[in-house]
């Protein structure tokens, strides 16, 4: 089984989609890596109005707009209202950086396969919100990033790429956070660089095994 976008060989950028809610460094990591390259951002959206990452959206003169939870009924109608938004603007994958609330069952069925997250645990350790205020306390000495499709439940989605760091010393949140900015980064761009690509396939024997293809760099 490919992912949804997973036979695409064309050398048309990909064009996806970014959910923030808050500073927007992974989106900017984005815009400075595969934006306009192998992918194009073609929308940004935010659950929270006047987070920063939507100025580092329209300096790039993406179109952005804000989806707050308070705005709605319900989950359901927002994510609704997302959706439509989104495809309505052409994205092909939809891209969770620093996005603070869960999609539900709904919004996944419009864009199957073709949602990924960033998250700053290895996972299946630490999921859900203080990952690593989480990590901390447990008292572990590797921390990690981990790139994973979402699906419908709290950071349970098939990984995609994982990095560790050693920190021994660790006791601060806010630290081990800037350690692992860059490995964020670094791994979130080689993701949608793959996926662009069509070199992400699971397993037809396990589903929850994602191969890789090379990442072009």
């Amino acid at each position: 089984m490919r992912h949804s976008y997973g036979a695409r060989r064309v050398s048309e950028p990909l064009p996806i989609a970014v959910l923030v809610s808050g500073m927007g460094t992974n989106l900017q990591a984005l815009l400075d890596t595969v934006h306009g390259r192998e992918a194009e951002v073609v929308a940004v959206a935010s659950s929270v109005a006047g987070a920063p990452a939507l100025a580092r959206a329209a300096e790039r003169d993406v179109p952005t707009a804000v989806f707050a939870r308070a705005d709605f009924a319900e989950r359901g109608a927002r994510d609704a209202a997302l959706a439509a938004w989104l495809e309505q603007h052409g994205a092909r994958l939809v891209v969770l950086a620093g996005y603070m609330e869960l999609l539900g069952e709904g919004f996944l069925a419009r864009f199957p396969g073709a949602v990924i997250n960033v998250h700053p645990s290895l996972l299946p350790a630490f999921p859900g919100l203080r990952a690593i205020e989480q990590a901390l306390d447990y008292g572990v000495k590797v921390f990690g990033v981990t790139v994973h499709f979402v699906d419908a439940g709290v950071d349970s989605g098939a990984v995609i790429m994982q990095r560790a760091l050693e920190l021994p010393q660790a006791s601060d949140a806010d630290e081990v956070l800037a350690a692992l900015r860059p490995l964020e980064h670094e791994l979130l761009a080689q993701a949608v660089r793959l996926f662009a690509r069509g070199a992400l396939v699971a397993d037809s024997t396990n589903p929850r095994r994602i191969a890789l293809g090379a990442d072009p760099g």
